[in-house]
């Protein structure tokens, strides 16, 4: 008798690669993938599939962790060359990324859903032909005005007190993430949404 196959996930953090962009709000997601390697004592350093990547065994499962390298506007082309290479359906994807409209340190996690007008996520969306992924949104705070460019804000760096809700956030976040996994989405909902510390 052969066993049975091992059910094989991505959780992927959306970022923007380049030393100038690790601290800003952009790169939540990224920072919240680096907590997982952390706490699973693995890296994320192999390249290929346009992205950074590792494989390891967690809970059962095969797990990739996956940080794509193609600037933020084209991460789905990543996410479908390595989700099309191991055979990894949109509902076992979780996405990390960065919510301007939650504030910094809240969290709120989804089974599916539309871009919200977060250019990662509508890449994914648009390469995957799927909204059926789970995401995690990490709160990175609204601009502080009408006239404010977008992109400059969410490329922008964070203040001290700011950064400290972020921090404990990632940890959060990186639970959300592995919770999805183990127990499913709405079990990681009702643990995470809207949690601060």
């Amino acid at each position: 008798m052969f066993g049975k196959k091992q059910e094989s996930w991505l959780i992927v953090g959306l970022g923007n690669p380049g030393k100038e962009y690790e601290r800003t709000r952009h790169n939540a997601g990224w920072r919240a993938l680096d907590v997982i390697c952390q706490k699973l004592g693995c890296k994320a350093d192999k390249l290929k599939f346009q992205g950074l990547y590792t494989q390891l065994n967690y809970e059962g499962k095969k797990l990739y962790l996956l940080k794509p390298q193609t600037f933020m506007n084209a991460s789905g082309r990543s996410v479908v060359q390595l989700s099309g290479y191991f055979q990894i359906p949109p509902e076992r994807i979780i996405v990390l990324f960065d919510d301007i409209s939650l504030p910094p340190g809240r969290l709120r996690i989804r089974g599916e859903g539309s871009a919200g007008g977060h250019n990662g996520i509508k890449s994914i969306i648009q390469e995957l032909g799927s909204q059926n992924f789970p995401r995690v949104k990490i709160g990175v705070g609204a601009k502080p005005n009408e006239h404010q460019d977008l992109a400059d804000w969410v490329l922008s760096g964070m203040s001290a007190s700011d950064e400290k809700a972020l921090s404990s956030a990632l940890e959060r976040a990186a639970d959300a993430a592995l919770c999805i996994m183990e127990h499913g989405v709405y079990e990681a909902a009702n643990r995470y949404n809207g949690s601060t510390p």
